[in-house]
């Protein structure tokens, strides 16, 4: 966001009225944060992103970080289980495990938790496409454990219009996809109340290049779409608007990003309070997660990326986040190995108890500079709602390619001034090193992994019944071709063993497969 002068005056803010647009920490509309003593009382979730090789793998690093202090589990999925394929499929050769933690059945879920009590942990689980069949999965090992359903406390992202938008990873057209979300909710509001059945996510907007603008403004829009969406299914606003979720990125702009974040909480107040009359004042309270910027790591001098990572953590804390990820400084070499994820973990420490970011809410708060960035960041968001109303709303938007031109046209944009030195990337355009200083240990994934992954698969079919699977698919099939929720057939055939592929490729024969229309950029 360009930057119209170097020294802000109480005449940039002449417009703010206090009680109308800040007010106090914990009263609406939050611009200051959604508890009136926010960190003071309780700190932030602390959670490391994991997921590496075989569910046992991961089980083995949840216990370390747990072990190192971590307050919450977030688990990172590999491709395939990602984009609903088993590990023995064709397109999933040479990548189980590689990215994040091969999920083919309830099996694993049962060992990727083992030793982990899921009714005291929260737990946050990256996917979409599929992931109702995931959140089955957990529900069906956390009844295993004899845990009570309504114990559970964590969250599935489930943000499937981004995907369209920009991480690519989807499997059924918006339609069904969004249908999918609603009946998630759906299940999660009555038999599941502390979870959170969507988190909304801007971050994967902004990896793939948008600006901090189009970040809050497309994420909100998308967050208005799921809001509009469930409405539409007949649950009322305050039923379901408390346990909606968001996730965002903290970029390299710092006073930029902790503007957007108090700039989220302000628009999303507003819309839910008048735009869809929400009365639960839970419902006007935007919760929030925050990752650091993967993007903004760099494989040249990479131990900078420890710098890089605590100045983005520390503009989530000052924006007022609920939870934080805090990257390791290897990423763009490698996945985190044991050493990397625990600095990025005492990085958060540090923070939580060495800054004195626990003695004031919203410090910030009241800074002619900050009020004025947060006042533009609202204005240019709502600019951007408006043109999507007038495109004929989110979908709309993506059937014209009009999301996807808007962020490759701002990343071609960025990476103009990179290369223009216009702006400078430590390491990487200026200060660059002729020999790299530091050797970083490369974490590698076993190629055995993948082999002993499909061995596991094979056993569980032989093991199985196969009439139960064949029985519970065919159901599955029939009740998709209805109005009927779909999540408890999902978990009916999680429980009977079926795999994440046999239950996307029953789904597929009902709703299809979703192809992108081409674009011109």
């Amino acid at each position: 966001m360009k930057k119209d002068k170097i020294c802000y005056l109480p005449s940039d803010v002449s417009g703010l009225r206090y009680a109308r647009d800040l007010a106090r920490p914990g009263q609406f509309p939050f611009t200051r944060g959604i508890y009136p003593n926010m960190y003071a009382g309780k700190l932030w979730t602390m959670r490391e992103f994991s997921g590496f090789g075989l569910a046992r793998d991961t089980n083995k690093r949840f216990h370390f970080l747990l072990n190192s202090g971590q307050t919450g589990l977030s688990v990172a999925f590999d491709l395939p289980t990602l984009m609903g394929f088993d590990s023995d499929h064709p397109k999933a050769v040479g990548e189980v495990g590689l990215g994040g933690v091969a999920i083919d059945s309830l099996e694993d879920i049962e060992e990727l938790f083992n030793g982990i009590p899921l009714a005291k942990v929260s737990t946050s689980m990256t996917i979409n496409a599929p992931a109702a069949i995931i959140f089955a999965m957990y529900l069906a090992c956390a009844r295993k454990q004899r845990a009570k359903l309504a114990q559970l406390n964590g969250t599935i992202q489930n943000d499937i219009l981004k995907e369209y938008m920009a991480q690519k990873e989807w499997i059924f057209p918006p339609r069904p996809s969004l249908r999918l979300i609603v009946d998630t909710v759906r299940f999660a509001t009555r038999y599941v109340p502390k979870w959170n059945a969507i988190s909304i996510s801007g971050y994967h907007i902004r990896e793939a290049g948008s600006t901090a603008v189009q970040e809050l403004a497309f994420t909100l829009a998308n967050g208005f779409t799921y809001v509009e969406e469930i409405l539409r299914a007949g649950l009322k606003i305050d039923r379901f608007a408390p346990r909606l979720s968001f996730f965002f990125n903290a970029h390299q702009n710092f006073f930029e990003e902790i503007a957007k974040f108090r700039a989220a909480r302000r628009i999303w107040a507003r819309h839910l309070r008048y735009r869809y009359q929400a009365r639960d004042p839970k419902s006007w309270r935007m919760r929030f997660h925050v990752q650091t910027a993967g993007c903004s790591l760099m494989a040249q001098q990479p131990e900078n990326n420890i710098a890089r990572t605590a100045y983005e953590a520390l503009s989530a804390v000052l924006g007022g986040a609920q939870s934080l990820h805090t990257n390791g400084y290897d990423e763009p070499l490698c996945l985190p190995t044991h050493e990397s994820a625990q600095i990025a973990l005492r990085t958060q420490q540090i923070l939580a108890h060495e800054l004195g970011l626990k003695e004031a809410v919203d410090p910030l708060g009241g800074s002619y500079y900050m009020e004025r960035l947060t006042n533009q960041m609202e204005e240019m968001a709502e600019s951007y709602f408006r043109k999507i109303r007038s495109l004929g709303g989110v979908l709309k938007g993506l059937e014209e390619n009009f999301f996807q031109r808007e962020i490759a046209n701002a990343a071609y944009q960025y990476q103009k001034e990179v290369e223009a030195k216009e702006r400078i990337i430590v390491g990487v355009n200026e200060y660059v090193n002729k020999e790299e200083l530091w050797r970083v240990p490369i974490f590698k994934i076993d190629p055995r992994r993948e082999r002993e992954q499909k061995v596991r698969l094979k056993r569980l079919r032989k093991r199985r019944s196969s009439n139960r699977v064949r029985k519970s698919l065919d159901q599955l099939k029939r009740k998709a071709a209805t109005e009927e929720n779909l999540m408890p057939h999902i978990l009916d055939s999680v429980e009977a063993y079926a795999t994440i592929g046999e239950i996307v490729d029953s789904l597929k024969e009902v709703f299809g497969e979703y192809q992108e229309p081409p674009s011109a950029l």
